[in-house]
């Protein structure tokens, strides 16, 4: 095949000790996944049905990395996730039987240009500018389910500068990860490499230039970013 220009490079996130990675094809993000987090947003934090959007897939950065402050705004946020990632892809998957379709579970920080995402959201349009700008999924080493199992409880935490600004527990989630890979599954079909970031706890707040920002998920260790200057 001849193509008309060359083919961006495929993205890719790691495995933990392994020189192995994971193709990445698409990124799910559920909206509101913590009912305090829902809270501080002004929502309610009753079990509506969810919502999803997209991060394209070369958003992702490395573990230890420094990026830059992001261009358009003045209100850069964290977000610390808990991702999952699909091995076996699949439709319309039953609820009992979608972790047979994980492969694995890293950490990771949904970051956020919030004032881009709430302008959007009072004008009814999509969050794609505040959600899915270039640099803004930060993901550490994926660690399979063989040695992880499947996280359902623990800590999720994220510091700044080493102070304490997100914590929770696991078992918060208001829509479990069977739940989101099963309702996704009947939307569209679920392929290996498709990431789901699952939600973040209450705490979300602002990053700016100089900081070094850290989530930790219990049996899944650390993610570390730090912000540098605006480019």
């Amino acid at each position: 095949m001849t193509y008309a220009f060359t083919p961006a490079p495929v993205s890719t996130v790691a495995i933990a000790d392994s020189d192995a990675r994971i193709p990445v094809r698409r990124i799910f993000c559920i909206g509101r996944n913590y009912a305090a987090h829902a809270v501080e947003m002004g929502k309610d934090p009753d079990r509506d049905p969810p919502f999803f959007f997209l991060k394209p897939a070369d958003a992702v950065v490395e573990d230890e990395a420094t990026i830059p402050y992001p261009p358009q705004t003045e209100n850069f946020h964290y977000e610390a996730e808990l991702v999952a990632v699909i091995g076996t892809g699949g439709k319309n998957i039953a609820e009992e039987d979608a972790l047979d379709h994980v492969w694995g579970y890293a950490v990771g920080n949904d970051l956020t240009r919030r004032d881009l995402q709430l302008k959007a959201r009072e004008q009814g349009r999509p969050w794609d500018l505040g959600k899915g700008f270039d640099l803004s999924a930060p993901i550490a080493p994926v660690h399979p389910v063989a040695k992880a199992g499947h996280p359902s409880k623990g800590f999720i935490r994220l510091t700044v500068n080493g102070e304490v600004k997100q914590e929770a527990d696991l078992s918060e989630l208001i829509w479990s990860i069977p739940e989101m890979i099963s309702i996704l599954s009947h939307s569209m079909e679920l392929r290996p490499g498709d990431l789901i970031m699952t939600g973040t706890p209450a705490g979300v707040g602002p990053l700016v230039e100089g900081d070094t920002c850290v989530v930790s998920i219990e049996g899944l260790g650390d993610l570390t970013t730090k912000i540098g200057p605006k480019e």
